[in-house]
């Protein structure tokens, strides 16, 4: 079995892999405090509810965007499970080539869902992450990372307009019935709702301009179910796709050490 771990910004997701078939996965919150006791301690948690042994966990592989609670998980793995996890990251074979100017700079998340993409989809393909910022990642036809863009998500959107404006509440994150709203709550919902939405569509019709055929975009994150149900765009929804760059990965790598042994 492999652990796949994908920290965010926001939230963490925790997901445990049989070959290929993800037995479960939980999201907690990415305290920037937590120590590795604390996350060896949920994982333990999740595992026992989910009547999953830890001793079958053989691998661990972690895609990270907050590097202390990269550590702190290396840590856990070492501690809890004797592991040494594979951290992503454009200096490992990823089984893709990035074309980014500097491939360091690259966020683990968006190299998994890249490399989950194109494993599931070929190319070419846009994969739109919906988390705290809302993300795009292109892979060409060839199997190449070309780039994508970066804007601020759904949520971070809100959050924003919250704190900057003394008379605008908090609101759920739904589409309104209509986008012309008659109160405040309704109207707001339109703007970041309605607005996030043209936003994305407008933004891959740009990108497919750029590529040789018309791409397949694929939603992921927090929002994409959300946004897919909405979206005339959308192909494809694929919630757990960074997990399931961290397995591929996982496995590419040890595959390539057992065959130097």
């Amino acid at each position: 079995m492999i652990l796949a771990i994908d920290i965010g910004n926001t939230h963490s997701v925790i997901g445990i892999y049989n070959g290929t078939k993800l037995l479960g996965d939980w999201r907690v919150t990415s305290f920037v405090t937590r120590t590795e006791d604390e996350f060896g301690a949920l994982v333990k948690q999740f595992c026992d509810g989910a009547n999953i042994s830890l001793k079958k966990i053989h691998s661990i592989g972690i895609a990270s965007v907050v590097p202390n609670l990269t550590e702190v998980c290396v840590r856990m793995s070492r501690k809890y499970f004797k592991i040494e996890p594979i951290v992503v990251s454009s200096d490992i074979d990823l089984g893709i080539k990035v074309l980014y100017d500097d491939p360091r700079s690259v966020g683990a998340d968006r190299l998994c869902n890249a490399v989950a993409g194109f494993a599931k989809y070929k190319g070419p393909i846009v994969i739109v992450d919906f988390g705290t910022a809302t993300t795009f990642d292109v892979v060409s036809k060839n199997g190449e990372y070309l780039g994508g863009v970066i804007t601020a998500g759904i949520e971070t959107t809100a959050g924003e307009l919250h704190r900057r404006a003394a008379k605008l509440p908090k609101v759920d994150l739904k589409f309104p019935e209509k986008v012309i709203g008659t109160n405040t709550v309704n109207s707001m919902q339109a703007g970041i709702m309605f607005g996030a939405l043209d936003s994305m569509e407008t933004m891959i019709r740009r990108i497919s301009k750029e590529l040789d055929d018309y791409p397949t975009v694929i939603a992921t994150g927090g929002f994409s179910e959300t946004m897919k149900n909405a979206s005339k765009v959308i192909n494809k929804h694929e919630p757990a796709l960074v997990l399931e760059g961290v397995r591929l990965i996982v496995e590419r790598i040890e595959k390539k050490n057992k065959k130097k042994k």
